[in-house]
């Protein structure tokens, strides 16, 4: 059995969760005054600030990509029992599959669930397993935004790992702000690329073993390609394309 087996949920054609109404931004949660709060803070406050504020109903969401590591590192040290939510769509490269194992028992996170697509949902409209070439947003929408809507089913709050020198579409990001029914923390949005190399480095964090040969940014393997130099980091996911995101974040799937 594999570190991410022992931590995750049993598999079940639906990996369980979505269930319990949210109970995060539209019930009188004042999330502008605690991000105009934590405007200042270390992450590590951010994240200790979200948990204190929903105890039991907060989860980390995390693709265990390239970045990954810095925000479970974070994670770890204020709380490895954070629920952890991870999705696997059925198209990641093994190497992240790898990775995840890897940072599960290095950071000895304890709760870390992961989640598939419907098998059913699958069957009936990605039956080729090809809808990421004719639709990328339907297929985004199919193996990421529904399993995280049904992971998330059970929370009021969760936190990522968006920072905004990523991308144009994440420069303005706040540290916390609403996600339609639910509160959503991001810990490291004022972090650049030489902060999470500089934290790598002083707590000796693995790397994502694809980091190497030119992956900054790791997605699902048809629609992750490397990044040439003085690129956008995220220039490598659906290259050619005018989707900049998978959908998670922005609930469209675009």
């Amino acid at each position: 059995m594999t570190a991410s087996q022992s931590a995750s949920l049993p598999s079940t054609p639906f990996d369980q969760p979505s269930s319990g109404p949210p109970l995060g931004a539209g019930s009188g949660f004042d999330v502008a005054a605690l991000d105009a709060k934590l405007r200042s803070a270390a992450p590590m406050e951010v994240i200790a600030a979200g948990l204190a504020a929903f105890p039991g109903r907060i989860a980390a969401v995390s693709s265990f990509g390239t970045e990954s590591a810095v925000l479970l590192h974070m994670i770890s040290q204020v709380d490895k029992a954070t629920p952890v939510l991870f999705l696997d769509t059925g198209h990641l490269f093994e190497e992240t599959l790898a990775y995840r194992d890897t940072l599960i028992a290095r950071l000895g996170l304890t709760q870390v669930h992961t989640f598939h697509p419907d098998p059913v949902a699958l069957a009936a409209r990605d039956p080729e397993n090809g809808l990421w070439s004719d639709d990328p947003d339907a297929c985004c929408g199919l193996r990421k935004v529904e399993p995280l809507a049904r992971a998330l089913g059970p929370y009021a709050a969760w936190i990522n790992g968006r920072k905004r020198y990523q991308a144009s579409t994440r420069a303005d990001i706040p540290f916390v702000e609403e996600d339609g029914t639910r509160v959503k923390f991001n810990p490291l949005a004022a972090l650049g690329r030489d902060d999470l190399l500089a934290y790598m480095d002083a707590h000796a964090l693995p790397r994502h073993p694809m980091e190497q040969f030119g992956f900054p940014s790791i997605g699902c393997m048809p629609c992750t390609s490397r990044v040439k130099p003085g690129e956008d980091p995220r220039a490598g996911r659906w290259r050619g394309k005018s989707k900049t995101e998978c959908g998670i974040h922005i609930g469209d799937g675009k």
